[in-house]
C-alpha cells in the first residue's frame, strides 16, 4: 500500500456536490502520515483551477508549477475523507511555504 504524506497532490474522482457524477480532480492530502498509515482513508482538500472565485478557506497556490499542477490553482476549503484506493496517482507535492500558508486557512476554516 502506498503511504501518502501530508501535502501530497493526488488525482482523485470527486463526486459532485449534487451527487450527479464524478470528475477526476487534483486534491492535496491534509491528514497526517500517522492518520494515513493507520487507516484506509485519507483526508484531502479539493484543488480547482477557478482562481477567480475565492471563498473562505481557499488558498491561491503561488507555486502551482512546483506543486506539480498544470494550471494556476487554489486549494479549497472543500474537504473530503476518501478511501486511499480512490486515489489514481500522486502528481506532486505542495511546496512547504504553500502548505504552511494553507494550514493557516485550514485553521481559520475549522475554528482552530
Amino acid at each position: 500500500m502506498t503511504v501518502y504524506n501530508r501535502g501530497d497532490i493526488v488525482l482523485v474522482g470527486f463526486v459532485f456536490s449534487d451527487e450527479s457524477g464524478t470528475k477526476l480532480r487534483p486534491a492535496v492530502a491534509i491528514s497526517s502520515v500517522a492518520y494515513n498509515r493507520s487507516r484506509q482513508e485519507i483526508i484531502v482538500a479539493a484543488i480547482t483551477s477557478n482562481t477567480r472565485r475565492r471563498l473562505a478557506g481557499d488558498h491561491l497556490i503561488a507555486d502551482w508549477k512546483g506543486a506539480g499542477l498544470l494550471f494556476p490553482s487554489l486549494a479549497t476549503g472543500i474537504f473530503r475523507t476518501i478511501k486511499q484506493s480512490m486515489i489514481q496517482r500522486k502528481v506532486g507535492t505542495m511546496p512547504k511555504p504553500e502548505m504552511q500558508a494553507f494550514d493557516l486557512k485550514l485553521r481559520q476554516s475549522l475554528g482552530l
